[in-house]
């Protein structure tokens, strides 16, 4: 996801890419609370949104930051950096912000802890004129309750709460801010790892292959390539399976054999982790070939993918399911394809005027 971050430049500080500040805070929630409650009573306090509820306030402390419609957001006309905000850049905030929350809410399920709100703000790149994240997420970014419990929250409303501030409350609101940053350090780490096994029939299908393991690779997946035949070797084929079954690490067997495919059915007919084929088709009897990877024996649970991307990308949805890491890297790549979509739309409709 597209940010001002450029890299860190001491414990303390980083350097950023240069941006004009879009004065609108993009407020995400999951659940009812705070200030939500007060705006709209008759919601009771812990309903839980779905999908998540977006809200924006304009940047105004004299009057206390006013909650703004997104019409009004597009009637101010703002422009920054030489881009001005119209429907399109509003869009791209607001997905923007939903994936955001997204990721940083599978992350802190990871801790049993219940993301439960989140402001963030944008900028306009000045040398690249693209909407960015312009934030800093931190424990005055969010409300995190621990298991869900509202009396376990960590963030800084735990201060604002305070009835008397006094040094053993300080000395409280230092405890939760301790927790946060050490938990914040467990996000990066997965809670289950994954793997994907490309079995190939021949090193004629290498290139085939290799495509596949690169696509895995961007999305932070181990990648093994193995040379097998189940028509020629079908006890080798076995051994191999048997291998990667033996260590308990959760595989995805992705089968690439031309002609007729005996690998991929063979692979699922005899093992309980998910087998993908991605035969690599030829122009001349790919019609017929593809059907050995189609037309399975019952029993056969193996899917067909064509694409070597495509294959990768599956197989990242299978281990994402269980890892967030790679989880989040699909939803940012869900966020950038859509992104890149409504730019090129605007910019026809831009060449069409």
């Amino acid at each position: 996801i597209k940010t001002a971050f450029v890299k860190q430049h001491s414990e303390t500080a980083f350097i950023a890419a240069q941006c004009e500040m879009i004065p609108i805070e993009w407020v995400c929630r999951r659940v009812a609370t705070g200030s939500f409650l007060k705006r709209n009573p008759g919601v009771k306090e812990g309903h839980r949104f779905t999908p998540l509820k977006m809200e924006m306030f304009f940047k105004d402390d004299a009057n206390n930051d006013p909650q703004w419609s997104e019409e009004q957001l597009l009637a101010a006309k703002f422009s920054l950096a030489g881009l001005t905000i119209s429907q399109c850049e509003v869009d791209i905030m607001n997905r923007s912000t939903v994936a955001i929350f997204e990721i940083l809410e599978k992350a802190w399920a990871t801790q049993n802890c219940t993301l439960v709100d989140m402001k963030i703000e944008f900028g306009v790149n000045v040398k690249t004129g693209e909407i960015v994240l312009a934030d800093v997420i931190d424990n005055d970014s969010w409300r995190l309750w621990p298991a869900g419990d509202r009396s376990q929250q960590k963030d800084k409303q735990v201060y604002r709460d305070l009835k008397e501030v006094t040094p053993e409350a300080m000395q409280m609101v230092k405890r939760n801010f301790e927790w946060v940053s050490e938990r914040v350090q467990l996000l990066l780490e997965p809670q289950a790892s994954g793997r994907v096994v490309v079995l190939m029939g021949s090193t004629s299908d290498l290139a085939h292959c290799e495509k596949i393991k690169k696509a895995c690779t961007s999305y932070g997946l181990p990648c093994s390539l193995r040379v097998t035949s189940a028509h020629k070797g079908p006890d080798e084929t076995l051994r191999i399976k048997a291998e990667y079954e033996g260590d308990g690490v959760p595989t995805i067997f992705v089968a690439v054999a031309g002609r007729s495919n005996g690998l991929g059915p063979v692979m699922s007919g005899n093992t309980v982790y998910p087998v993908i084929n991605c035969p690599p088709l030829t122009p001349d009897w790919g019609a017929q070939d593809v059907w050995s990877s189609l037309r399975l024996p019952s029993g056969l649970g193996c899917t067909t993918v064509l694409s070597p991307d495509a294959a990768a990308q599956f197989a990242a949805q299978v281990i994402g399911l269980s890892n967030h890491l790679v989880w989040s890297k699909l939803r940012a790549s869900m966020l950038n394809t859509w992104v890149s979509l409504k730019l090129a739309d605007q910019k026809l409709q831009a060449c069409s005027l």
